[in-house]
């Protein structure tokens, strides 16, 4: 440190990374002492003219203040109050333009001067070092001293802080070009600067005290120099004439070589900053007892016949300020408040002075040339080479438009002094300052209204542990508190369970000795005892006995009950089944005579017909045979519902062929014996249909005698052998007298088939009727269907009997036909033979059928 402070005594400078180099502009307004303004007519005093809280207003509307009276009182954080600048009439209080940018509207107290200008009473101190610390900062505070180069920040913060303070920086720099204010006050008040100077020292105690002048001001160094050459502590050093070298932390740069980090304050490194027109007012407020009213004011430009610096009051409005300095507008006239690195153009020159206010620039165009359009970037890096914080305006101007806060956080967005360097240089005319101010603004409000959302997420979750508290006592309020015990009521309670206890404990130790016992008889028989569970196996077994004999009782009725539904069904269908089929014969029997009655008996193609019928008759027959015969094999012997199925198939089979053959015969009687041709045809197409379905007979044959002997087997166990080939001889005789008769029994052949069918119709009925009686039992029932088999079997045999006297007498007829149509042939048979054969055939119809309706009873 003391190496430091050698080289700053030597007059070492350090360098500063940026900055430029305006053409500067300050003699015009130095060439005059600082000059005294009449009373205007009004005073707008705004109620914010500093960083921090408004104070509270303590005056009313028609009150009549003095010079020097308070207007309001601090209250909040960094709250300084404002004076009356004059004494006078308070018109009105209201919203009235402020000194920003936008000229947003702030609270302000307009006073109408009454021309007297009165002071209050002030309480000046002669010995200001028999103050105390807190004394001295009140007056400070009291006095509403706000930083008066430009941030307005409170000065009673500042030198009030508990940090140790080795550096106390004063910043007398004055870097904006036209602005001379400090210039002149140095000039003029170099004494009352350095007192004011000694009170901050009184304040913070600080190692050394250094007076940063730039070397374009030596009036003003050589004033400092002499008024401060009686305190060795206070050292008046020059630096070089660089924009913007005024920034704090760039002066501390500049006269200690250190760097404030980035988010951090210098009293945080040890430095503090004042202004030089602050100090003024500290050496005022202590030892003259006055305010901050009034401040030194530089009104320059080309538009100002008077150009110099003023006192100006604080609340005069601007438009006074120029009227008092022969102001000359142009067209478009801009007055910007400020320089014209960091001012901003007013919109209204009705806005009134505030503590912060150091120039008032009234440039014609020639001198301050309106800005042009702005323009692409064309990434030239001129701003980042003059930024005096080290940043990159070029990024920072991007993240800006694109509202990416975080980015611009994070590239340190707020280190920006808002020096204007990088919008000077910009060849591309981009206002960046203008970019940076805006999100700063929009950053602000952002983190307020989080604040605001914290506080009031505290607030809520505050009030509600509150009302949960409350709410938990009054319902223990509500509860009934137990009753306290006495000792001798406690020490009855211990003596009743030590009693149950030991109850307890003589009951376990008794059933321990009993258990101990049974273990020890146990051990001395030799085995241990186990129970006997006989009779409860006995029981178990007795009961699944029973139960498997409740079982099959129900499974036995539950069987005989469907055998009795299922016969009667098969009866009921059998029956209509014979009546569809005796039904279709007679049809066809009709439908066959009047065709032979129709036709001419030479007509041959007749006897074509009747042949052809005759074959599909015997083919229908012999398919039918076929089915009846197949269903017979698949179906079990004992299945008693298959049996009546291919009894009726049968029955039917054997109607229909019965139809065919009489329709035949008919046929046959009616053709004339002497038509030779039909005669051949005739014979020829019988030979060729008895002998395909002898064919199919004798397959069907060898299937059923298998069948029979399967089911005779079943039926019986010494079932009768087939008959002979001496028997068949005979029935085929038989059959040959019986078909010469049969054309004699012609006409009696219709009178036997209406007899035939009387009888089948009584028999069908008999079986479609229901039986009354009881159903059989199961003994009886297997006995008719045994004899139900036998009848069948007899019935086949009897079928294929007549089969065979068909094919005999069928190729004799073939043999004579074949006669007749050779030169000898042998006259046909007589009429009278025809009957008979047509007789005998029906004769033995109608033992099949009875055979059929015998088997069909017992079953």
């Amino acid at each position: 440190m003391e190496k430091l402070i050698d080289q700053i005594k030597q007059g070492k400078v350090w360098s500063i990374p940026g900055g430029i180099h305006p053409p500067g502009q300050k003699l015009q307004s130095t060439t005059q002492a600082i000059a005294r303004l009449p009373l205007p007519d009004k005073l707008v005093v705004s109620l914010k003219q500093h960083i921090g809280a408004n104070g509270k207003l303590i005056v009313e509307k028609g009150q009549q203040v003095l010079k020097g009276q308070a207007l309001t009182k601090p209250s909040g954080n960094w709250s300084v109050p404002v004076h009356a600048p004059t004494s006078g009439l308070i018109s009105d209080i209201c919203p009235m333009p402020s000194a920003h940018p936008s000229a947003l509207t702030e609270l302000s107290v307009i006073i109408e001067p009454d021309g007297e200008d009165n002071w209050c009473e002030l309480n000046p101190v002669t010995d200001a070092k028999t103050l105390s610390h807190d004394e001295l900062v009140d007056i400070i505070h009291q006095s509403g001293i706000a930083g008066m180069g430009g941030a307005g920040f409170p000065t009673y913060v500042k030198a009030d802080t508990r940090k140790a303070i080795e550096f106390l920086i004063v910043n007398a720099v004055e870097c904006e070009p036209y602005i001379t204010a400090d210039d002149m006050l140095m000039r003029e008040h170099a004494d009352g600067i350095i007192a004011g100077i000694e009170l901050m020292q009184q304040l913070l105690s600080p190692q050394l005290t250094i007076i940063g002048i730039e070397d374009n001001k030596p009036d003003a160094i050589a004033a400092m120099k002499l008024a401060a050459q009686h305190n060795d502590s206070i050292i008046v050093q020059t630096v070089p004439t660089v924009y913007p070298s005024g920034g704090e932390k760039q002066l501390i740069k500049l006269l200690t070589g250190k760097e404030v980090p980035s988010g951090s304050i210098p009293a945080d490194i040890g430095m503090l900053v004042q202004n030089v027109g602050t100090l003024f007012a500290v050496n005022q407020a202590v030892h003259e007892g006055k305010p901050l009213i009034e401040r030194v004011v530089t009104v320059t430009g080309n538009t100002i016949h008077k150009q110099g610096n003023v006192w100006a009051l604080l609340g005069t409005e601007i438009k006074h300020l120029l009227d008092c300095q022969g102001f000359s507008p142009v067209p478009q006239q801009r007055v910007v408040m400020g320089g014209p690195m960091m001012g901003f153009t007013l919109p209204t020159v009705r806005i009134g002075v505030v503590k912060t206010t150091n120039c008032i620039l009234a440039p014609d165009h020639q001198e301050l040339a309106e800005p042009g359009d702005e323009k692409a970037c064309i990434r030239c890096s001129a701003c980042a080479d003059a930024c005096p914080a080290s940043l990159l305006p070029q990024q920072l101007q991007w993240f800006a438009k694109s509202k990416e806060y975080d980015k611009l956080n994070e590239h340190n967005l707020f280190d920006c002094i808002e020096c204007g360097a990088c919008a000077y240089v910009c060849p591309s005319e981009i206002p960046l300052v203008q970019y940076y101010r805006v999100a700063k603004a929009e950053i602000k409000e952002q983190q307020a209204e989080q604040i605001k959302a914290e506080r009031a997420k505290e607030r809520f979750e505050a009030r509600k542990e509150r009302l949960e508290r409350e709410q938990e006592e009054r319902q223990n309020r509500h509860k009934r508190k137990p009753a306290a015990k006495s000792d001798g009521e406690k020490q009855k309670v211990a003596d009743a369970l030590a009693r149950v206890k030991a109850k307890s404990d003589d009951k376990d130790s008794k059933s321990a000795v009993a258990a101990a016992i049974a273990r020890a008889k146990a051990k001395k028989q030799g085995a241990e005892i186990e129970p006997d569970n006989s009779e409860v196996a006995k029981e178990r077994a007795a009961r699944k006995e029973q139960a498997r004999k409740y079982k099959e009782q129900k499974a036995l009725e539950q069987g005989e009950e469907g055998v009795d539904k299922d016969d009667k069904k098969s009866a009921v269908a059998a029956a209509i089944a014979r009546a569809k089929a005796k039904k279709a014969a007679q049809a066809t029997k009709e439908n066959a005579s009047a065709e032979t009655d129709a036709a001419p008996k030479d007509d041959k193609k007749a006897a074509v017909a009747a042949a052809i019928a005759r074959a599909k008759a015997k083919k229908a027959a012999q398919a039918a045979e076929n089915q009846t015969e197949a269903e017979e094999d698949s179906a079990p012997v004992d299945d008693k519902k298959a049996a009546v199925a291919a009894a009726i198939a049968r029955a039917k089979a054997k109607k229909a062929a019965q139809a065919a053959e009489n329709q035949t015969e008919a046929e046959e009687d009616s053709a004339p014996v002497d038509d030779k041709k039909a005669a051949v045809a005739a014979a020829i197409a019988r030979a060729k249909a008895k002998k395909a379905a002898k064919e199919q007979a004798q397959s069907v044959d060898s299937s059923e005698q298998i069948n029979d002997s399967n089911d005779e087997a079943d039926a019986k166990p010494q079932s009768d052998a087939p008959e002979s080939s001496e028997d068949k001889k005979k029935a085929a005789v038989a059959a040959a007298i019986a078909r010469a008769k049969a054309k004699k029994a012609a006409k009696e052949q219709a009178q036997s088939d209406n007899s035939s069918e009387q009888i089948n119709d009584l028999n069908d009925e008999t079986d479609a009727k229901p039986q009354a009686d009881a159903p059989e039992s199961n003994e009886d029932k297997k006995k008719a269907a045994v004899a139900a088999a036998i009848a069948r079997a007899k019935a086949k045999k009897a079928a294929k009997e007549q089969a065979q006297s068909d094919d005999s007498s069928q190729q004799k007829n073939d043999s004579s036909a074949e006669a007749d149509a050779k030169p000898q042939v042998d006259e046909t048979e007589s009429s009278e033979d025809k009957k008979k054969a047509a007789v005998a055939r029906a004769i033995a119809r109608a033992k099949a059928k009875k055979l059929q309706q015998e088997g069909n009873d017992k079953s």
